[in-house]
């Protein structure tokens, strides 16, 4: 009987925490985002469908910027590609400074796609980097060990906002100067860790996705986006990441709305309880983590927790008051190993091609870009009902995890 594998190996332990901090760094990004998007019907005075170009802006990046990421790591390796969405993260935050001085949406929307390039940047390195941190048999649980500070970022992220972007009786609250000084101090910050980072001496990594012998490993001289696409479980991986992304990108963007409006809630208290319901999502990943790790297999947690998601969106979109508010923040509990599940499960035992089909499934985030528009043009009638349409995702969450024993032949369920 083989002995159980280690989490990662002790020559690994510090670069696994830098790069795990990268994690943090974009978390709090995505989620202060979906503060700005209530900011800005307050102050631009656009509607919710409107202000959904935020979203677009955040997570159509991902779809521009996936595969040349993807392709730059291939070709420059890790620390570079790190470095990359380091440079470009930081001035996107930088543009925010004339966006907010010419009080322009269009410029806004341009800061954030340049800065969420550089969020898909390290988003489409972190993973595969993480996961080459070890064992192949424990990237899941490393991958969810890092989204556990992805998550803590995104707790940070809406009470940062909350306090200095929504807060009532701020001086600034009704117009942009807190927004920024805000993006003012985050592009110093990350620009400070980009110069610390090019110090930092990357160890040569091993490929921990490729299975010698495998025949289902992808290899040989095929054109790699033909080997890739007859792989049915990174095929159905990309879709899932899509509609997962989706539901998550329309659950937070009219998080505040719903506080707002159903609750009666402030927006700056609304955005304190995104912030618990994000807190609720690094619970849900610590103890995923651990139940992928003793319990049961990832797959199987996947459709658990997409069945549990589909409930609490019944119980949201019926307006029952505090019980569908309880549900809309337990939605990121179950949300929370999602995306790092899909994306695990989907870079099982392709051998060489793992680097360019993370760029692919990274790419499935545009669809956190483009929900939002349909969940916003029903919210602009009923906020509550527009939380009948993350159903259909969590739908297909649940198919791929149902059924990912048979797509991929050498998972072990």
């Amino acid at each position: 009987m083989d002995a159980k594998p280690n989490f990662t190996e002790r020559k690994y332990f510090v670069i696994l925490l830098f790069v795990t901090s990268l994690f943090l760094l974009w978390g709090i990004a995505m989620s202060l985002g979906d503060t700005l998007n209530k900011h800005f019907q307050n102050v631009l005075h656009i509607t919710k469908a409107r202000s959904a170009y935020v979203q677009l802006s955040l997570f159509g990046a991902y779809a521009v910027m996936g595969i040349p990421a993807g392709l730059f790591m291939k070709k420059f390796g890790y620390k570079w590609g790190v470095l990359l969405g380091l440079c470009l993260y930081a001035v996107g935050a930088f543009l925010f400074v004339p966006a907010s001085n010419a009080e322009s949406f269009g410029f806004f929307r341009f800061a954030l796609f340049v800065l969420a390039c550089g969020l898909a940047t390290l988003e489409t390195v972190a993973h595969p980097f993480v996961a080459a941190l070890g064992d192949q048999r424990t990237s899941d649980q490393r991958i969810n060990f890092s989204q556990f500070f992805n998550g803590l970022g995104g707790i940070i992220g809406p009470v940062v906002g909350g306090f200095f972007i929504l807060k009532a009786d701020q001086e600034h609250s009704n117009d942009l100067v807190a927004v920024r000084n805000l993006y003012l101090i985050i592009g110093t910050v990350i620009a400070m860790v980009a110069v610390l980072f090019s110090f930092v001496k990357v160890p040569a990594l091993s490929d921990p996705h490729v299975v010698a012998l495998d025949s289902y490993a992808v290899g040989g001289g095929e054109h790699v986006p033909k080997k890739l696409f007859r792989q049915k479980h990174f095929v159905f991986a990309a879709i899932a990441q899509l509609f997962n992304v989706a539901a998550q990108g329309g659950t937070w963007a009219y998080f505040i709305n719903y506080g707002h409006e159903i609750m009666g809630l402030s927006s700056e208290k609304a955005s304190y309880f995104f912030s618990l319901s994000m807190l609720m999502m690094v619970f849900g990943r610590l103890i995923g983590t651990l139940l992928m790790r003793y319990i049961i297999a990832p797959n199987k947690l996947l459709w658990i927790f997409a069945v549990c998601n589909i409930v609490m969106c019944l119980i949201v979109a019926q307006n029952l008051g505090p019980v569908s508010f309880i549900a809309l923040i337990m939605i990121n509990f179950f949300f929370s190993i999602m995306f790092p599940t899909i994306f695990s499960l989907g870079l099982k035992d392709l051998g060489k091609s793992t680097e360019q089909a993370s760029s692919f499934i990274v790419m499935g985030v545009v669809g956190g870009g483009l929900f939002p528009f349909l969940m916003g043009w029903v919210a602009d009638y009923n906020v509550a009902t527009a939380y009948y349409l993350p159903i259909i995702c969590y739908i297909v969450i649940f198919l791929f995890g149902f059924l990912y024993p048979r797509l991929n032949r050498s998972a072990i369920s």
